[in-house]
């Protein structure tokens, strides 16, 4: 039998000062400890201990020369955290904050993530603490061409398949697809999030906040609701947000917030128009990192150096980074009208946060739950990828929502509570983790 306290205590003893990971590992581990201790098997063969720690982590470090023709040196990780369900799946980060701590608790929350979706995918994660911001074209191409010299030899179609995250969209996993086939001479479609042109799939870019909002309209079917006529606050303005923004207007909703790392926009009559929208993809672009030109442009109110959860909303939805949302912007969402809270980062809450929702009875949604929708189309462009094939976007839309609906209806069957109430949490950590424990104990070890 295994005590929470102490097996706690030994993953920090084990990683020493890495906060998130530590938190993402206990976050699941308060979930499925007792499903662990009813099952003697999940004991005898040490699952809990084997799936808090990855298989391996690749370190290694990048050189590039910038426009100036100076050498800049940067870090590249990719921790391959488990692969008994399938190859290694998951992100490239580039971005300043990027750490081993982050890449290892993003793998970890990969692994159940990717269960989830019941395609065969394993879990992993990678990128560097390289920034593209303020960078040109010129200067990322040189960087992902030394940054893919390197992870080459670790990577393969059925062994790890990166894709994207912050700071790598199409344009960086063109560059780095590019130095791959220049290496090894296979079109293999090792990396997805590909532009379309070459193996891509359609609707890849838009897909982790398409499914975010199917996601939140099967939470709201289950309490009775409509999603039609809700305003929503998001925060972000890259690929998730973008992509949340467009099915959130598809489906009736109103988006009224965007943000950025300078602050965010409140936009009264809604991100609803087409020009708007793909405003966003322009911002993202530019390399600024900056939402202000979108108040200038549509006459919208820009608050600087400010979340967007001080304005009045039905549901808000994180969509930018870990820990983004702490237990004040909690109080002031449910001050102020807030019913849900959808976790459409990956572990976009603080422990604070989740807890504040719960003291409110908000409904929560958690991140490896809600944001499934991209490592699920990246999964289905594995699958077009293999077969020569290639998918029209109804055809792929078609397949996500039937992929998020089915993700839904696993949290209920695990997470619901003796007053019939859905613990969201609690019901993706079971439903995640029991797929991966069992396979492990399939395999032995």
């Amino acid at each position: 039998m295994y005590d929470l306290e102490k097996v706690v205590s030994d993953i920090e003893r084990k990683n020493p000062g890495q906060k998130e990971f530590l938190q993402a590992c206990k976050e699941v581990i308060e979930s499925v400890l007792p499903v662990i201790n009813d099952n003697p098997l999940y004991i005898k063969n040490k699952i809990l201990e084997r799936i808090c720690e990855p298989d391996r982590i690749i370190e290694f470090r990048v050189c590039w020369e910038d426009d100036n023709g100076e050498i800049q040196i940067n870090r590249g990780w990719r921790v391959q955290f488990n692969n008994s369900l399938g190859p290694y799946k998951g992100g490239l980060r580039f971005h300043p904050s990027v750490t081993l701590d982050t890449l290892k608790f993003l793998g970890f929350e990969q692994t159940f993530k990717n269960s989830l979706t019941t395609l065969p995918l394993g879990g992993g994660k990678g990128g560097s603490d390289f920034s593209p911001k303020g960078k040109s074209d010129s200067e990322i191409l040189r960087f992902c061409k030394a940054f893919m010299s390197e992870l080459v030899n670790y990577i393969g179609p059925d062994t790890d398949v990166p894709a994207g995250d912050i700071g790598v969209g199409g344009r960086e996993i063109g560059y780095l697809y590019g130095q791959y086939l220049r290496i090894k001479r296979q079109n293999t479609g090792v990396l997805t999030g590909k532009p379309h042109t070459f193996g891509g799939s359609l609707i890849r870019p838009e897909a982790t906040g398409y499914g975010a909002m199917y996601f939140a309209e099967e939470v709201l079917k289950q309490q009775g609701v409509s999603i039609v006529g809700k305003k929503i606050s998001i925060s972000g303005f890259g690929n998730v947000a973008w992509g949340a923004v467009k099915k959130a207007t598809e489906l009736g909703a109103k988006v009224v917030t965007i943000s950025g790392p300078d602050g965010y926009i409140y936009d009264e009559e809604g991100i609803n128009t087409e020009e708007k929208i793909n405003y966003m993809l322009y911002l993202r672009s530019s390399n600024q990192d900056v939402v202000e030109p979108y108040a200038k442009k549509f006459g919208a109110k820009f608050v600087k150096a400010r979340k967007p959860w001080e304005v009045p909303v039905d549901m808000a939805f994180c969509c930018a980074i870990q820990n983004e949302l702490n237990g004040e912007d909690v109080k002031e969402l449910y001050k102020n009208g807030c019913k849900y809270v959808i976790e459409t980062s990956n572990m976009g809450c603080t422990s604070e946060a989740i807890a504040e929702v719960k003291k409110t009875g908000m409904i929560f949604a958690p991140g490896k739950a809600v944001n499934a929708g991209g490592v699920a189309v990246s999964g289905l462009e594995m699958s077009q990828n293999a077969s020569h094939i290639y998918w029209r976007a109804e055809e792929v839309d078609s397949q996500l929502k039937h992929i998020m609906k089915s993700i839904h209806s696993q949290c209920v069957q695990e997470g619901t509570q003796e007053d019939g109430s859905v613990d969201y949490i609690a019901g993706a950590n079971i439903a995640g983790f029991k797929k991966v424990a069992d396979a492990m104990v399939a395999q032995g070890y």
